[in-house]
């Protein structure tokens, strides 16, 4: 029972080492009495036991790897700690086993050098708003650097930058002044516009009152204008009628007595609206008034020869 029991592992021992199953994105490199012999492709796959061996199991899917923090000091010496995350696969199994001895570890090694290099170009502030030329100079330079190792590194990214905490009050307080800074802006810009606003309304206010101003006096000049060519239209008129009843019987008698009517009636008003009044000279006297009134008329001589 006990030798059947021997015999059982040792079949069951052989089956594993003659018949190998390799799992898809994997492959199994094997050496042949310590000599490589092939890499294995997924699939089954017939090993000779006792002299064939699977050496190594390389996984051929993409691998993320963390890189632990670091200390990397920028161009304006400021010490910050920054950590992030490699993205790799094996495109190689046989460099990747036999041209490195842990790729793993060599390649986070060469990935915190690289970083630490990148973030030595740029202050503080840089690394903030850089972060993507950062992580594209990484990917560059490792994956040039990882070639002989059969490795392809296909994404870096920076998780996170820590600055001293000094460092991070400081930021705050610029943060903080330049919010102040664009309000203030934003503050200004609010009352310039507002002015200029107010300064247009005024002047379109000014020219709506002066255009206002100039139709009120054209038409009151247009009225006048018409006013005076009526008046003067009138006073024609009436010259003609007077000229054509100086032609008739008694005509230049009445122009006489229309003339005195006149006189008067001016004469009367200087009366009524002046204070001081100066008279003509013929005025001085009632007697040469009224001999003055006789010519024009004609008729006082006749008056006073009948009452005589």
């Amino acid at each position: 029972m006990f030798y059947f029991t021997l015999f059982v592992i040792a079949a069951i021992y052989l089956v594993r080492k003659t018949f190998i199953i390799v799992p898809q994105n994997y492959s199994f490199l094997v050496e042949r009495l310590g000599v490589f012999r092939g890499a294995l492709p997924a699939g089954l796959h017939f090993l000779i036991p006792l002299i064939d061996q699977v050496r190594y199991r390389q996984n051929q899917k993409e691998i993320a790897m963390e890189i632990p923090p670091q200390t990397c000091i920028t161009k304006d010496n400021v010490s910050i700690l920054v950590d992030g995350i490699l993205y790799l696969r094996v495109v190689d199994p046989y460099k990747a086993s036999y041209e490195i001895e842990n790729f793993r570890s060599a390649t986070v090694q060469l990935a915190q050098t690289t970083l630490r290099s990148e973030i030595g170009k740029l202050v503080l502030d840089h690394t903030f708003s850089e972060r993507d030329d950062i992580n594209s100079h990484v990917v560059r330079a490792l994956d040039e650097a990882t070639d002989p190792w059969g490795i392809k590194v296909t994404r870096y990214e920076i998780k996170n930058i820590s600055p001293p905490k000094e460092i991070l009050h400081e930021m705050e307080e610029q943060v903080k002044a330049e919010r102040v800074k664009r309000a203030e802006i934003t503050i200004s810009e609010g009352e310039k516009i507002a002015r200029i606003n107010r300064s247009m309304g005024e002047r379109q206010e000014a020219i709506n009152l002066s255009e206002g101003e100039k139709t009120r006096k054209v038409n009151e000049a247009e009225g006048k204008a018409k006013e005076i060519e009526l008046i003067a239209t009138a006073k024609a008129k009436g010259i003609q009628l007077i000229s054509d009843a100086a032609g008739q019987q008694g005509g230049e008698e009445a122009i006489h007595l229309q003339i005195t009517e006149d006189y008067l009636t001016g004469l009367g008003e200087v009366f009524e609206k002046s204070k001081t009044t100066v008279l003509p000279i013929e005025v001085a006297g009632i007697t040469g008034f009224f001999e003055g009134i006789s010519k024009v008329t004609n008729q006082l001589p006749k008056t006073g020869s009948t009452k005589g």
